[in-house]
């Protein structure tokens, strides 16, 4: 595929949920409202944000495991938005793989791990026991971890290894999209750098293309090509890593990046401190979704909502202070 093209593509994105109040009335919930995603080929795009912003959400949906309530998934250039089940795993399961957070929750405890990494072959039928018990042992080699541990239970491992499992569970399949959602919000410190270098090197050699949820800012600079930060459901700014590190636009994101540690102890970096409330998810105020927490809100802020637009030579970013 040329570089110029995406390999997988969120055009106008939305999710939404109602929420009944009462006995006769409901709400929506917009957990993702218009998101517009690339990611190309090779890449990792980073996705940062609060804590229930639509992080989460956003990647389910690249990964195809929820449906969008509008907007178009594209893979390849193929529409795959309302693909039914037949033929989304004749087109994309084994192409698009999913890590999860907790790796304890997403193992099966009845299963050793040599059935865990073996099922996903067993179900698409790739290949009989015996290359399968191969398959296995080769890709334990691959995550860092001994033939012998494919009889032990997930719960026989520490957090560490089972989110190494939880990779080889994802690449056995050899994909070539892989969405990490928090893969390593849930470990010690010390365990998250031997998970990262390994998410490296894995995608190095197997021309791995990520998209990377976190809420971590310092994870998402070490892993990141290009990064999107998210604010209550919308993308409000993408750049590439090192633009978006050392000149964010965004309020939002200038909040955040303030508070980001630098190996430069002479410089100064002021600590900006958000006012005001989160709104309501269920009742967003017209206009910029960030005005309640914004210091430099005007009245164009209250009655329009700001769209996602170029400031410089890629580098997006959805605010009316450049307009």
């Amino acid at each position: 595929m040329p570089p110029s093209e995406p390999l997988v593509e969120l055009n106008g994105i939305t999710k939404s949920y109602a929420k009944p109040v009462s006995l006769f009335k409901r709400q929506t919930l917009r957990a993702v409202d218009g998101v517009s995603l690339s990611v190309r080929q090779g890449e990792t795009l980073g996705l940062v944000g609060e804590s229930g912003c639509g992080k989460s959400t956003t990647g389910q949906i690249a990964a195809r495991l929820l449906a969008p309530s509008g907007g178009k998934l594209l893979y390849r250039g193929e529409d795959v938005t309302g693909a039914g089940a037949g033929a989304l795993r004749q087109a994309l399961r084994r192409r698009i793989q999913y890590v999860f957070q907790d790796p304890y929750t997403s193992l099966n405890p009845r299963f050793p791990i040599g059935r865990l990494l073996g099922e996903p072959l067993k179900i698409n039928r790739l290949c009989g026991r015996k290359e399968r018990q191969l398959r296995v042992g080769e890709m334990l080699e691959t995550i860092g971890l001994d033939v012998s541990y494919a009889k032990r239970y997930p719960h026989e491992l520490s957090g560490g290894q089972r989110q190494r499992i939880g990779i080889a569970r994802a690449l056995i399949l050899n994909p070539e999209f892989v969405v990490l959602d928090e893969p390593v919000s849930a470990l010690d410190v010390s365990v998250q750098a031997q998970i990262l270098n390994l998410l490296k090197k894995l995608q190095r050699e197997f021309s791995l293309t990520y998209l990377f949820i976190s809420h971590d800012l310092n994870v998402i600079h070490y892993m990141s090509d290009k990064v999107a930060v998210m604010y209550l459901g919308k993308i409000v700014e993408t750049a590439d890593v090192d633009s978006l590190y050392s000149r964010p636009l965004h309020p939002y994101t200038q909040a955040l990046m303030s508070f980001v540690p630098t190996d430069d102890l002479r410089a100064k970096r002021e600590k900006i401190i958000l006012k005001g409330d989160l709104p309501n998810p269920l009742a967003i105020p017209a206009g910029c979704p960030f005005q309640t927490r914004c210091a430099h809100v005007h009245e164009r802020c209250l009655s329009a909502a700001p769209s996602l637009k170029e400031a410089s030579p890629g580098h997006s970013v959805s605010c009316h202070l450049y307009a």
